[in-house]
């Protein structure tokens, strides 16, 4: 009997340690609050923001750095004998606007604590710290909290290097890794964004002990607590710092793009956007007033026009319509076919005096009838006793072999929010005809780059530097380096072959010398002393004025640079386009401008006078 009472007070023993020591957990563990009661008057856990990784062009100049800015952060019960109105006169707040502040902060009821510090005042700056720092003694209960935020050298490049703030609660709600933390700054477009992972670092904590009126007595424990923050890696972009500034002076005032690569490697030397704005701008306290005036701008300053614009080609897609051809063996080099122009019996209008020319005259004299001609040839190569389908056949034949250039879909640049593109297919005529039957006569604009084809102008540059590689090409990226002995992602260091032979390529690059020699291109991409292979465009834009489009590399042998210019209502290609392309390249192979008077015409802008 004795015995098993003495089992039931056993029992009963076990089970209420257990259950303090359940308890115990949940006070001391589980639930932080205890211990942030113990311990808010005596120790003070402060977050050691990361540096932010530098950002340096392909010469080692900085572009992107970080500057000092600072929080005013403040934890409820130490606030004691709060004077509000000295408070509202030392950091320039009204009385409602501070009363605001308090009540904001109660509202974030998943983050409100009042034994933790919580963000009073931001992005204060060290002109901002400097007019206050000798009062904060007198507000118990606040302090500042240091970290960074970006700084740039130059007033361009804004629309590849995006721009950081603070973290949104709908991307809060998305971060599955748990990473960030309410007040976090984050990358939000360009290479900030794409890079996020590689740039931000990673956040340290500090516990410094106060005394009873909450002035800081050093480490909480020597610091045996505290962690270092760990600073984000640098990069090292492929941009050419003193070529991007050229390329945006000479797009000032105009609307378009400038895309330049070097072909051998797929790295971009220049990427510009115009308009743009200054970088500078979405930074510090005044960054959501800034980022509102700037989006609300009707020219669209923040829309990346080398990624996300998509525009008709226009003639430079002959050089595509011209390797297709010869790829599937429907003309040779030497293929003549008559100008036969609107009015005259054919159905396009055409430039210039010419009359019958062989593949290379009609690249270089820009032929419209001779390249309506090649793609019925290409589509119609008597593969079905069907017309429609004849069509259908060799549509979707020319359609794989203008994908491998690139087109029809996203390259996969390092930036975010890049557009297709559109190469029409069967599929899409189909629907485009409510699923009627349509052949070459329904779809042959195409074959000079208008109708429904699309391209973005990375694509052009891409296209570009193929031809200049002879047949392949490097995904275009901007970072060619993570950490400064790194190397760049992966997937930029693959080669990507087309469908069509290199050989039919030297074709093409003779073409386009002949461009720039003698036809379209002569009067304004022409450079001494170095050969410049280049194809003009001028896009239909009807009511408005033409689109004016170049393209072109150099030199013709072990080319250096080739480039896209499209320049909105600009008319001739081989006006605004060819004139801002051959600068640029002068520019970047003997690094100074040899032809001012060609300079002063592009920064005029009266490309229709």
């Amino acid at each position: 009997m004795n015995e098993g009472r003495k089992e039931i007070f056993q029992i009963v023993f076990v089970l209420v340690g257990l259950v303090f020591l359940v308890k115990l957990f949940f006070v001391q563990v589980v639930n932080r609050r205890y211990a942030e009661l113990a311990n808010s008057n005596s120790i003070l856990r402060q977050v050691e923001y990361p540096f932010r990784g530098l950002i340096y062009d392909r010469n080692g100049k900085l572009i992107v750095y970080n500057t000092p800015e600072y929080d005013l952060e403040v934890i409820v019960n130490d606030v004691k004998n709060f004077d509000s109105a000295n408070f509202c006169k030392v950091f320039g707040l009204t009385r409602e606007e501070l009363r605001l502040r308090f009540k904001e902060l109660k509202a974030r009821k998943k983050e409100y604590s009042p034994v933790k510090p919580m963000l009073f005042i931001d992005k204060l700056s060290n002109e901002d710290l400097a007019k206050v720092q000798d009062h904060l003694d007198e507000f118990p209960g606040f302090f500042v909290q240091a970290r960074t935020t970006r700084a740039y050298t130059s007033a361009g490049f804004a629309n590849a290097l995006g721009y950081v703030s603070e973290i949104s609660k709908e991307a809060m709600k998305k971060d599955a890794s748990g990473i960030y933390k309410q007040g976090d700054y984050i990358g939000q477009s360009g290479i900030e964004s794409f890079y996020e992972d590689q740039l931000r670092g990673k956040r340290g904590l500090r516990f410094k002990l106060r005394d009873v009126k909450g002035i800081d007595r050093g480490p909480f424990d020597n610091g045996r607590y505290d962690t270092l923050s760990v600073p984000g890696q640098d990069l090292i972009s492929s941009i050419d710092l003193d070529l991007q500034q050229y390329a945006e002076k000479l797009m000032n005032g105009k609307a378009g793009s400038i895309v330049a690569i070097e072909p051998s490697t797929g790295e971009i030397l220049t990427l510009v956007s115009g308009p743009s704005y200054d970088p500078n701008l979405l930074t510090g306290k005044n960054y959501s007033s800034n980022f509102k005036t700037i989006s609300s701008d009707t020219m669209k300053p923040l829309f990346n026009r080398p990624l996300m614009a998509q525009y008709r080609p226009g003639s430079i897609f002959k050089i595509v319509q011209a390797l297709t051809a010869l790829q599937e063996g429907v003309i040779t080099p030497e293929t003549r076919i008559p100008c036969i122009r609107k009015g005259f019996g054919g159905i396009m209008d055409c430039h210039g005096p010419h009359t019958n020319e062989d593949l290379r005259g009609a690249i270089a004299n820009s032929c419209n009838p001779y390249f309506h001609s090649v793609l019925r040839r290409m589509l119609n190569q008597n593969k079905s006793t069907d017309t429609y389908q004849d069509t259908r056949i060799g549509l979707a034949e020319w359609d794989k072999h203008v994908n491998s250039f690139g087109f029809g879909n996203k390259l996969g640049i390092d930036l975010p929010n890049e557009k297709n593109g559109l190469i029409p297919t069967p599929k899409y005529y189909d629907g485009a005809y409510n699923n009627k039957p349509w052949k070459f006569s329904n779809i042959y604009s195409i074959a000079i780059g208008e109708g429904e084809n699309l391209v973005v102008p990375l694509q052009m540059a891409n296209f570009v530097a193929t031809v200049a590689n002879r047949g392949f090409y490097y995904t275009p990226h901007l970072i060619k380096s993570i950490g400064k002995e790194g190397k760049p992602l992966q997937q930029y260091l693959e080669k990507h072959y087309t469908t069509v032979d290199s050989s039919n390529f030297i074709i093409a690059v003779d073409a386009m010398q002949r461009v720039v020699e003698s036809g379209t291109g002569q009067w304004f991409a022409k450079l001494p002393d170095v050969i410049v292979c280049g194809k003009t465009g001028t896009v239909q834009n009807e009511p408005f004025p033409d689109h004016s489009v170049f393209i072109a590399f150099a030199p013709r042998d072990n080319p250096k640079i080739a480039i896209s210019v499209y320049v909105e209502n600009a008319g001739q290609g081989a006006r605004a386009g060819a004139s801002i392309a051959s600068l640029m390249i002068e520019r970047y192979l003997f690094k100074q401008t040899r032809r001012q008077y060609l300079e002063d015409y592009v920064l005029a802008g009266k490309f229709l006078d």
